[in-house]
């Protein structure tokens, strides 16, 4: 088995994130997203990297819009959901939920996460422990329903959460802060949350991204993945509702706040 790759985080746009993923012993990279061709270029150029991959989570022009200008630079091959394709930029190979594949000498799996969009995908490298969710899950939260529905967006996110729990989550934004001042709105006294909201003012301050964070740390923090915890029901005054109606009306207040 080899060594676990090397994940860089490229901030890209105003607060996108994509990421490098380069295996030393292959000498393969892959590009999960693409925002922005010349922060992406140059952190290869630094590393003397050749990109042969580029992995699509779905279609919003922040995630596709430097996948022409990557792909002629070394003739990478352009990995996306079959689901999505009449709206990605052309793929090389398409991708279903489930599909188990070898890319850059390990397996990944694809998960579809539809709820953001409708075949938005993530892709889980078990042996790395990463997966990278874009506008899924999220940092302390989960992306606007643009096209999902409530229901299909709360089983995106049971799936994700229910991957082993020292996985690392890489999301496609820097909205985390934002992101933590609602979450104190669900649950103000969860301890966790309080001294992650802490972590989280620091860096910001001192210019450091929150993103990756932990699995184990969004599922004792995130609101969208705790709808199921009996004091958040309390809270919200649906104590008798289940964890998908608790999910939708946090979702509703998050678009409201």
């Amino acid at each position: 088995m080899t060594m676990p790759l090397e994940i860089l985080t490229v901030p890209c746009r105003t607060d996108n994130y994509a990421f490098l993923l380069h295996n030393d012993e292959t000498g393969e990279t892959a590009l999960v997203d693409a925002p922005e061709a010349a922060p992406i270029e140059a952190a290869l150029s630094a590393r003397g990297w050749t990109l042969d991959y580029i992995l699509i989570t779905h279609h919003h022009y922040d995630h596709v819009d430097a996948v022409e200008p990557l792909r002629n630079r070394d003739n990478a091959q352009v990995y996306g959901a079959a689901n999505d394709a009449h709206r990605l930029p052309p793929l090389d190979q398409t991708l279903n939920d489930g599909e188990t594949l070898s890319l850059l000498g390990e397996e990944l799996r694809v998960m579809d996460v539809s709820g953001h969009t409708i075949g938005h995908i993530a892709f889980h490298f078990p042996h790395s422990k990463a997966v990278f969710t874009a506008d899924s899950l999220m940092a302390l939260g989960c992306g606007r329903l643009f096209e999902g529905t409530p229901k299909q967006a709360f089983d995106s996110l049971c799936a994700l959460a229910s991957l082993p729990e020292d996985t690392i989550v890489y999301s496609g934004h820097e909205y985390t802060q934002a992101n933590a001042k609602f979450a104190l709105t669900i649950e103000a006294d969860n301890p966790a949350l309080i001294e992650r909201v802490a972590d989280i003012n620091a860096a910001r301050e001192s210019g450091r991204p929150t993103v990756p964070s932990s699995l184990v740390l969004e599922r004792a923090t995130n609101p969208f993945l705790r709808a199921d915890q009996p004091g958040i029901k309390i809270a919200l005054g649906l104590e008798d509702q289940d964890a998908l109606a608790v999910f939708t009306e946090i979702r509703q207040r998050k678009d409201n706040f």
